[in-house]
Formats: C-alpha cells, structure tokens, sequence
C-alpha cells in the first residue's frame, strides 16, 4: 500500500462537519466578545454612572428569565437526544422534538418582547441603550434562528432514519452554543 492510499483510508479525528462547526463558532465566539467589550465600554462611560439611561423603558427581566430557563431547558433535552441517539438512533425523537419546540418558545418570547420594546419606545435609534440592545440579543436571536433550523433538520433527517452521528454531532455544538452565550447575554445587557 502507498503513502496516498494510506493517507485516504485514515479516518479523521473530527468529522469535517463538526471541524466546520467548530471553527464557525470560534469566529462567532469573536463577534460576540467583540460586542459586548463595545456594550460595556459605553455602558462604562454613561453620564453619572446612570444605565440605562434616563427615559428608556427598562428590559422585562423576569419574563426573559423564563425564556431563559426554556433555553437552558432545550440543553438539557438535547443532551438527553444525544444519549437516546446512542443507544438507538429513533429513541432520539422525542427529546429532540421537546428540544426544538423549546427553541421555538424561547424565540417567540423574544419576538414578543422586542414588540412590546419597540411599542414603549425602545427602538434601535432611540439610545446606544436600545442600540446594543437590539444588536447584542438581535445577533443571539438570529443564531437561535439559525440553529433551530438546523435542529430542525436534524428532527426531519432522524425522524426519516438518515441522521448521521457527525451530523448530529455539528448541530448538538451549534445549538449549545446558543444555550450557552445566552446567560452571559442576559447577565450582562438585562441585569
């Protein structure tokens, strides 16, 4: 056998999809951190220690903590998928289902929230308040989107016996990434 045969029935360490993920989500990982340094140098520097600032409606903090809780719920039934997935692939189903629909949930809520936001006043032009605000959870909204979809693939794909464990692997990172950005998210902009 030659080298280049030998080289091309070697299995990879990491799938090329969960190698994708990864990356993908370092460079996000950037983006956020890059972000909130932004959030809490102007936070940082508000007239008088005063944030948010006078005359801007403040972020409904106990409602979003029960969206909060349906989201890091969603990682603990993912985790519960992924267990089910080793044993047998279709006894990942149902928790994979209670995961995307705890996803859903979590984004509608958000939804809501930034339409009573905006009806208050709160708007991405009314303050640098209202400007991180819509940028900071708007990005982490679009990554939930984002990764629903992908949780929702995973669903159709499992639910049609094609699921593949890097497949499931990559959207299992993906997903936790959402769930696990948001608590600093919600520490950082609703406390």
């Amino acid at each position: 056998m030659t080298p280049a045969q030998r080289r091309r029935q070697r299995t990879p360490i990491i799938p090329d999809s969960v190698l994708g993920m990864i990356s993908f989500i370092a460079i996000e990982l950037m983006m956020f951190a890059g972000l909130i340094s932004a959030f809490m140098i102007v936070k940082g520097a508000a007239p008088g220690g005063v944030w948010p600032p006078p005359g801007q409606p403040r972020l409904p903090v106990e409602e979003t903590l029960l969206n909060t809780i349906a989201l890091l719920a969603s990682g603990g039934t993912l985790y519960w998928a992924e267990r089910s997935f080793r044993k047998a692939a279709a006894k990942a189903n149902w928790p994979l289902l209670i995961t995307l629909l705890l996803g859903v949930f979590f984004v509608g809520a958000q939804g809501r929230e930034w339409v009573d936001l905006l009806a208050q006043g709160l708007t991405i032009q009314s303050s640098a308040y209202g400007g991180f605000f819509y940028l900071i959870v708007g990005m982490h909204g679009l990554h939930a989107i984002c990764a629903g979809l992908a949780l929702l693939w995973a669903y159709a794909t499992l639910r049609r016996g094609n699921l593949s464990a890097s497949g499931f692997w990559a959207v299992q990172i993906f997903w936790y990434f959402v769930v696990g950005l948001w608590p600093v998210l919600y520490w950082l902009v609703y406390l």
